[in-house]
């Protein structure tokens, strides 16, 4: 039996799954579509912070978006198979191993959780396509639950930590351009120089709205309040209602734009 415990037939499908060059496409698809979504939330955050939203600037809200568009029922069901592929093929990365990485536990965590995170978004795609999408703060809805159980305020701290914890990694991770160890290269030239500022930016700006929404819950969980919860949406609004919170939330909307940008090339450079 192989070192991570898979028997060594499904040890090897999983590894021919994951590098076969249609699940790879598929793959990069995932990041197209994150570009999409990555986009369409800086458009609804650039809208908030003019005092003219169209609807939530988060996920939800871009999924809605898509759905009103013409022609938006076919983007989003591309969208959900997208993030389906993306979800499957972090999941088989989990599953078998990083090729050369030092810290296998680590990555395969890592690999796992965004598996996860990915198969969400096919699920949200799938059911905004099917116009079931709900509108509700799911964030307020869950501290709740959470908050009701034995030892609740810790737990839901410890998440919000945890989600704070994410934004710093990629405030670091933007700044120090860690995220060139992903890609197989950027292009070069002036195209290189574009996608690496993309990439700069976008993390940076993503990691700050991730570092609101984990305060927002700790907030929830120090009051007990779980009305002090809330998703990407409400961390924007946030932002917004603080001095200078105008110019600030148009400088974030346009930071998460760039790294829908970044995701468009990481769609062609990505080290699958």
């Amino acid at each position: 039996m192989s070192d991570n415990t898979i028997p060594p037939s499904a040890d090897a499908a999983a590894r021919r799954t994951k590098n076969s060059r249609a699940v790879q496409l598929l793959a990069r698809g995932g990041y197209v579509a994150s570009g999409v979504l990555h986009v369409l939330v800086a458009w609804l955050a650039v809208q908030l912070a003019l005092g003219q939203p169209e609807g939530q600037a988060d996920e939800s809200g871009a999924f809605r978006t898509l759905a009103q568009m013409p022609g938006g029922e076919v983007v989003l069901w591309a969208v959900a198979v997208g993030f389906a592929a993306l979800a499957v093929w972090q999941l088989l990365t989990a599953a078998v191993g990083v090729p050369n990485a030092g810290n296998q536990a680590g990555e395969r965590a890592k690999s796992a959780a965004k598996g996860v995170l990915y198969a969400a978004l096919a699920v949200s795609g799938v059911r905004a396509a099917q116009g079931t999408g709900g509108s509700g703060s799911s964030e307020e809805s869950m501290t709740a639950r959470v908050l009701e159980m034995p030892g609740g305020p810790l737990l839901v701290g410890a998440g919000g930590l945890a989600i704070v914890a994410v934004g710093v990694y990629h405030v670091v991770k933007g700044a120090r351009k860690k995220f060139l160890r992903d890609l197989t290269g950027t292009g070069g030239g002036s195209v290189g120089q574009v996608v690496v500022r993309l990439g700069q930016v976008g993390y940076v700006a993503k990691g700050v709205a991730l570092g609101v929404v984990g305060g927002l819950i700790v907030a929830a969980a120090v009051t007990t309040d779980p009305a002090q919860a809330g998703g990407l949406d409400e961390a924007l609004r946030t932002m917004r209602d603080q001095p200078f919170g105008t110019a600030l939330l148009i400088v974030i909307g346009l930071g998460i734009g760039a790294f829908g940008g970044y995701s468009f090339a990481r769609a062609r450079f990505a080290r699958l």
